[in-house]
């Protein structure tokens, strides 16, 4: 596999990078205990420390970004709050724990957002950006495999799928897409193995031909949208930038 072959030196670089990036939002993730079933039920109910400690975090983050990236997270946080309420408060297609949609939730869509942005816009992560997609789409491979084969996971793998293809023409946007999955991955089973939020047995439970798991592994296509989103939304703001961006691309073609 290609990723083996980077050089010591940039390996390292790039694992620091992902670790200040991405591994603090892994950090959060444990934070979600606070926010349990058997915390609240043996502690107290701490949704509210949990919306805090997200708002600190959110801030903090947003001072220590580009202008671009903030732009970026506030279309995330808006398109978050709209998303769950639909999502979840209209169609039912997930529960959180309090049958509520936690503050914490819409802000950790942005910083999720914007620190997956961050990481693949890193240059020696774009210099080897072949190689770690290459790496990232066998993980995800043998996720979307074991969760079909061991917990019958049959949504998630559909859903899997669909990602492949969507990228399969758009290769420049693997490296930030398959990031998410695997980071969306790590947020849901965390998630869910605490209770915090429930996805049913069935595709939305709904549609009954596509059993699913709790939670169904693909379940990053949703996110998908918000991406889709904000680049709409930032493209449509900035029309004269991207125009001149897109005939340079042109012409390098």
């Amino acid at each position: 596999m290609n990723v083996f072959s980077i050089p010591k030196s940039d390996f390292k670089k790039i694992t620091n990078i992902f670790n200040r990036e991405i591994g603090r939002f892994v950090f959060f993730v444990f934070l979600l205990f606070f926010d349990s079933i058997y915390f609240a039920e043996n502690v107290t109910n701490s949704q509210i420390l949990i919306n805090i400690l997200m708002v600190a975090g959110f801030f903090k983050m947003y001072f220590r970004s580009n202008p671009r990236t903030k732009e970026l997270m506030i279309y995330a946080v808006i398109l978050g709050f709209i998303g769950e309420y639909f999502f979840s408060r209209g169609l039912h297609m997930y529960t959180y724990r309090l049958e509520n949609v936690p503050l914490y939730v819409p802000l950790g869509h942005a910083a999720l957002y914007g620190r997956i942005f961050m990481f693949t816009k890193s240059s020696v992560v774009r210099k080897y950006d072949k190689s770690i997609v290459q790496f990232f789409a066998v993980c995800i491979s043998i996720l979307a495999i074991t969760s079909l084969i061991f917990f019958n996971d049959v949504f998630g793998f559909v859903m899997t799928i669909c990602i492949f293809l969507l990228l399969w023409k758009r290769p420049k946007d693997r490296l930030f897409f398959f990031s998410m999955y695997i980071l969306v991955v790590i947020l849901e089973i965390g998630g869910t193995a605490f209770g915090c939020w429930e996805w049913p047995d069935t595709a939305f439970g709904v549609f009954k031909f596509l059993p699913s798991n709790n939670p169904p592994i693909g379940i990053s296509l949703l996110y998908f949208l918000l991406d889709i989103g904000c680049f709409l939304i930032y493209t449509q703001r900035h029309k004269i930038a991207w125009n001149r961006l897109k005939n340079i691309q042109r012409n390098q073609a």
